[in-house]
């Protein structure tokens, strides 16, 4: 294994999620409660971004699907254009807008300046998929209190 590269931001705390984009919400939790013999550790609506999520517990880290909750949510958008599937990976961070900071001064692209609340109590942020080779990174924090299933 290689240490940190010099003059890298503050290494991710784990996988925290990934995100699967689907178009029948129900059909995709049925499946995946199918196939992690498990029913959702968490759902909810983030009408902000019209989506709903419903996360999955598998060990250490989660899998979230997400399904449009109106036709021009970026969900819905993504779907029209590349259908379902892997919509981004997030990774857990002690400090959303530390990392933010940190990666804008390596001269990454970001998609937000500052945190956000996201899906299970957790502050989030979105780097452009041109920070890493083409796929959409969320970076979250996990927020105190029952709802972040820490």
């Amino acid at each position: 294994m290689t240490g940190p590269a010099r003059g890298a931001a503050p290494n991710f705390t784990r996988i925290d999620h990934v995100a699967i984009a689907v178009g029948d919400l129900e059909a995709a939790v049925a499946s995946y409660e199918r196939l992690t013999g498990t029913a959702p550790a968490h759902r909810q609506v983030v009408e902000s971004d019209g989506v709903e999520a419903v996360m999955f517990e598998v060990g250490e880290s989660r899998i979230e699907l997400l399904g449009s909750t109106r036709d021009n949510s970026k969900i819905a958008g993504f779907l029209a254009k590349r259908g379902g599937g892997l919509h981004h990976v997030a990774y857990g961070v002690d400090d959303v807008q530390r990392a933010l900071d940190e990666f804008a001064s390596l001269g990454l692209r970001l998609l937000d300046a500052h945190p956000r609340p996201g899906a299970a109590g957790r502050l989030v942020a979105f780097m452009h998929p041109s920070a890493a080779d083409g796929v959409l990174t969320e970076l979250c924090q996990a927020m105190p209190g029952p709802a972040s299933h820490e």
